[in-house]
């Protein structure tokens, strides 16, 4: 059991996934210097409803049962004046306990899962290495500069989930997919379904 900070988010971090997040709130700023100090992260979890930011108990507030370990990868300040970050999402863990800090920072213990096992590309799965391939090509996606392993299916189908406009709920269920297997198979039927086939 390890314990961490959280942030939660009506957003869905993906494993080998990049998000931008802008800080303004005080307890996340002290979160984010504290993680750029000692060279930490913290966990990402989904908020299915409630809104966590309004400081309620930690009951308010309904954060998905598991999520993704986050680390700081870039910062820079914005046009706005807050601090941007950009995360990077890392190992997939379990959350057995919540609590709120008296600074209104929510921890956990939290089970960290294994890392996951390089699993190599198949040729029934190189359509969604075409796929991912075209969505390199968008201005917005290449200002990410990804850095996508394709011989590696766990990666390329994260980096899809991450990246596809999906509603969050369907992220936060692919995210708990534990077998490549099913996700590739799930992952398949969402694309068709995006493409107009059934």
């Amino acid at each position: 059991m390890t314990e961490i900070p959280l942030f939660p988010l009506s957003s869905t971090l993906l494993p080998h996934g990049f998000m931008p997040l802008q800080i303004f709130e005080q307890r996340y700023l002290d979160l984010v210097a504290q993680c750029m100090r000692n060279g930490t992260g913290f966990g990402v979890v989904w908020l299915r409803q409630g809104s966590e930011v309004s400081g309620g108990s930690v009951a308010t507030p309904d954060f998905g049962d598991y999520g993704t370990y986050a680390r700081i990868v870039d910062f820079d300040q914005l046009p706005n004046g807050l601090l941007g970050i950009t995360i990077a999402g890392g190992e997939r863990f379990d959350v057995i306990e919540v609590w709120r800090e008296p600074s209104g920072l929510v921890k956990a213990n939290v089970e960290m899962a294994p890392p996951l096992v390089q699993q190599a590309m198949r040729e029934e799965w190189r359509s969604l290495e075409i796929v991912l391939r075209g969505l390199e090509n968008h201005p917005h996606v290449q200002r990410m500069n990804l850095a996508v392993d394709y011989d590696n299916a766990w990666e390329v189908a994260y980096h899809l989930v991450q990246l596809l406009p999906f509603e969050e709920s369907i992220k936060y269920e692919l995210l708990g997919v534990e077998d490549i297997d099913s996700l590739v198979t799930e992952l398949d039927v969402l694309l068709n379904q995006i493409s107009g086939e059934h």
